[in-house]
């Protein structure tokens, strides 16, 4: 089941929540930054690397003080290499398949690749549609998936969105 509804991230009951950062695990918005803030000091220390994560590449950490259990961090740009509609798609298959691996039921998802200079709220909600569907012909988890609007234009292009992909 996919559901689109405004909310704030932070305070979203289920097991998971699946983030676009950037290859340092860093936020990509300001409502990821905020995201961050909420879930305090035990994340910050979990998400600080050695090195940078290739653009594409997906982990899981647990979710520090926020209501849900783990975060998974799916990688949609680096200093190198901006978003594009292609670096959302890899790093959404990507988390996805963490998702799966750890037989997560209940995820939130927020847009991806948003931002200035980065995909618009179409271009992004098309694509993720276009993974997410992909991913859920073949796999068992999640089984529940809330696409996370931030404004109540997010929330209408991605409910267009899923009623276009036919999920």
């Amino acid at each position: 089941m996919i559901r689109v509804c405004i909310d704030d991230l932070a305070f979203f009951d289920g097991e998971a929540i699946v983030r676009p950062v950037n290859e340092d695990l860093g936020a990509t918005t300001p409502l990821l930054r905020r995201l961050e803030l909420a879930a305090g000091t035990q994340l910050h220390n979990q998400i600080r690397l050695q090195e940078p994560l290739p653009v594409g590449a997906a982990i899981v950490t647990s979710a520090g003080e926020l209501s849900v259990e783990l975060l998974v961090h799916a990688v949609v740009m680096g200093r190198t290499e901006p978003v594009t509609a292609d670096t959302v798609r890899r790093a959404l298959t990507s988390a996805l398949q963490r998702v799966t691996s750890w037989q997560i039921k209940n995820v939130a998802i927020p847009p991806f690749g948003l931002g200035a200079g980065n995909l618009e709220i179409d271009e992004s909600a098309q694509v993720m549609l276009s993974v997410i569907g992909q991913h859920m012909r073949g796999a068992r988890y999640p089984e529940e998936i809330t696409l996370i609007a931030e404004t109540p234009e997010e929330e209408r292009v991605l409910a267009a969105a899923l009623q276009r992909s036919g999920l």
